[in-house]
């Protein structure tokens, strides 16, 4: 017999509380307590924001 080989039956919520554990593992290995993980953007001040200008181009009011 290949025991083996052949996929073993599980239920549905083992099978999800399996794939939570591992992705609860990856992102605490990967970030330390951040919003977004992986890709960080540089912070741009306020004060040095091109301002839109949009509403003078066309006129609106």
């Amino acid at each position: 017999m290949s025991d083996a080989n052949e996929p073993r039956k599980i239920n549905l919520a083992d099978a999800i509380r399996e794939k939570l554990a591992q992705k609860k593992q990856q992102s605490g290995a990967s970030q330390q307590g951040g919003f977004q993980g992986g890709s960080t953007k540089t912070l741009k001040s306020q004060n040095t924001k091109k301002p839109n200008n949009q509403r003078r181009r066309t006129g609106g009011s």
